[in-house]
Order: C-alpha cells, then structure tokens, then sequence
C-alpha cells in the first residue's frame, strides 16, 4: 500500500511539473515518452531512470529546471522540506530514492505513534 502512494504523489508530482510547461507541451512529452522511450505515463515510478533519461534527451540541460519542480512538488506532497544542493550533489533518480525512504520513516514513525496512543488507551482503562 505504501509504495502504490508514493508511486501515486510521485506521477501526481511529475503531472503537476510537466504542467508548468502548458497542457499541450505536457501531453507531447508523454506522447515521447511511450513513443521514443518506450516508457508509458503510469510506468513512470518504476522507470524512473528511463524517465529522467529521456527528460535529459527532450531537454537538455533543461530537463534539470523540470526535476527540480518535480521534486519540489513531491517533498511537498510528502509533507516533507526539499532541499536542492546544486548540480552534482545529487541526481534526480538519488532524490526520488530519498523521498522513498522519507516516506517509509514517516509511515514507520506514524504507525509507531498510533502503537503507542493504542496502548496508552488501553492502559489507562
């Protein structure tokens, strides 16, 4: 369940991000995705790399400006601080890897957080 939402904020993200570039320009980029890339919208989160090779082969050096809207939006949709370090630090694929384990820690330390409610209601009885 976990990974199927994070797979959902992380398309919703890449939606919002191609967005940016106008309703048009956002339905050719898929288009060239599937077509070129052989990488269909909903096979994005698990073909991440795929993705952000074929973002660098459509824009260049400006693919870089459209990772880090996406990133932005998905550490947002995250509840979570993005943090970009400049070119080189990290990449694209290395960010989404670290929204991944963002995630997992949130839902570990929530789930450990009702744990513990659970069990300070049934103690207080």
């Amino acid at each position: 369940m976990s990974l199927q939402e994070f797979n959902r904020l992380l398309l919703e993200a890449v939606d919002e991000g191609l967005s940016t570039l106008g309703e048009s320009s956002k339905q050719s980029i898929y288009f060239h995705l599937e077509k070129r890339f052989a990488i269909k919208k909903q096979e994005i989160p698990e073909k991440i790399e795929v993705f952000a090779y074929a973002l660098e082969k459509i824009f260049g050096l400006g693919a870089n400006f459209l990772e880090i809207l996406i990133m932005r939006r998905l550490y947002e949709k995250l509840g979570r601080s993005f943090k970009f370090y400049g070119k080189g630090d990290f990449t694209f694929t290395e960010y989404v890897a670290a929204a991944w384990r963002s995630f997992e820690e949130k839902k570990k330390s929530e789930k450990t957080a009702e744990g513990l409610v659970l069990h300070e209601e049934m103690t207080i009885e």
